[in-house]
């Protein structure tokens, strides 16, 4: 019988153990020196400091984005989107008003930043960017990455992530992150850089509309031609040509709402690298596990004189004879020492594991509140719009019935 599918839920249940000191001490040298100089140390002259780093303190806004034009790493002419990043002070300890800071980044700097925040917080779904490039192109929607309506998508999705990361209540005390909003260039000097498609009904949508335009091209032209009737269809045409025009404001509701989804179709790849660190941290504890099983086997086999398992010493053994008391006893001293090593070894990945599944879990708990609200609020604005479309709908109709009994 096939064996059902272990819940993911279930492998992240934590299990329970002391607090350890710092949740991500077994990965400080995954981000190095420098990185850890920059999260210890405090900011320089900047108008923000760590007191007051943090989403309920400053305003963080991206409002504008520039198209530049400059060299690559090849050193070869490329064009490129910059964006205007803000960020302004709204408490200060004197009262006074404080300067906005304010500096540009490109894409790609955003990607570093994400990027850093992944390998340096496993445990925790960091939020996702906007697509680099259009994956889904609506009508009127150009698929050119410097098309201004796509740019621009992209700079609100660019603002949202900056947003969603300064209102973590882990994520938004990162001196990286700070120095990313406060720093011209020198930042990333200090990091180490280690679909599904939405179902639509937009073109359907769009159909509709559209064929109610073509009623209103119709009845204004059968309008010239009638005598008697020709009031009422032009009355009617008109109310289905004003119909029709609507649906470029709808459109536009619609992709809005469909990048909310989008936002979190985004953060499945965060929550699958969190799952991966899971795993790689169980992989560490069952090898730690095995090899100490393996010493204490082989100790315990060089004390009694027999061998369980067929091995290339003892085969040697066989061959060119015994092994005096002394090498015997020097190497049982040496595995006693790399047993006791190993059970330290084994303990603390142990308890690094169990720190980082009670850190993930309270974080996708998180997460999952979050994503509830977002998601209860955008289906609910959606179905407010729909029920207004449907309303407008019916009073084209009621306005033509109105025409037609008039003829």
């Amino acid at each position: 019988m096939e064996q059902a599918a272990p819940d993911p839920e279930r492998l992240l249940q934590p299990a329970p153990l002391e607090p350890l000191s710092h949740p991500d001490a077994g990965l400080e040298s995954m981000v190095g020196e420098e990185t850890k100089g920059a999260r210890d140390e405090g900011p320089g002259d900047g108008t923000m400091t760590e007191n007051n780093f943090s989403l309920k303190k400053i305003e963080i806004s991206v409002s504008e984005a520039e198209k530049r034009t400059g060299r690559n790493a090849m050193n070869m002419q490329e064009t490129y989107t910059a964006y205007l990043i803000e960020t302004r002070s709204v408490e200060h300890s004197d009262g006074q008003s404080v300067l906005t800071d304010s500096l540009w980044r490109r894409y790609s700097e955003f990607e570093l930043l994400r990027n850093y925040l992944l390998v340096y917080y496993p445990h925790i779904v960091v939020p996702p960017l906007p697509e680099k490039r259009a994956e889904f192109v609506w009508h009127k929607l150009s698929a050119d990455n410097m098309d201004p309506d796509f740019v621009e998508r992209r700079r609100i999705g660019l603002e949202n992530f900056l947003l969603r990361v300064a209102s973590h209540p882990i994520l938004c005390r990162d001196k990286i992150f700070y120095l990313f909003l406060t720093q011209e260039g020198n930042w990333k000097e200090t990091v180490n850089e280690t679909g599904f498609q939405l179902k639509r009904v937009a073109d359907r949508l769009y159909g509709v509309y559209k064929v109610h335009g073509n009623y209103g091209r119709v009845f204004s032209e059968w309008s010239a031609i009638e005598k008697e009737m020709g009031d009422g269809l032009q009355s009617a045409g008109h109310h289905m040509d004003v119909y029709a025009a609507s649906i470029d404001d709808i459109l536009e509701d619609e992709e809005h709402y469909a990048d909310q989804l989008k936002e979190y179709l985004f953060y499945a790849e965060a929550l699958r690298a969190v799952c991966r660190k899971h795993e790689l941290t169980q992989y560490d504890l069952e090898t730690a596990a095995q090899d100490l099983a393996a010493k204490k086997q082989q100790c315990e086999e060089l004390a009694t004189g027999t061998v369980r398992t067929f091995s290339l010493k003892g085969m040697t053994t066989k061959l060119f004879g015994q092994e005096t008391p002394e090498q015997r006893e020097a190497r049982i001293k040496m595995l006693e020492e790399q047993i006791k090593e190993g059970e330290q070894q084994l303990k603390s990945k142990n308890l690094e594991g169990r720190e980082f599944v009670k850190n993930a879990w309270a974080d996708i708990e998180r997460f999952k509140e979050q994503k509830n609200h977002d998601l209860k609020e955008a289906l609910i604005s959606y179905a407010v719009m729909q029920i207004s479309m449907c309303k407008k709908g019916i009073q084209v109709w009621t306005n033509a019935k109105e025409c037609f009994s008039k003829m």
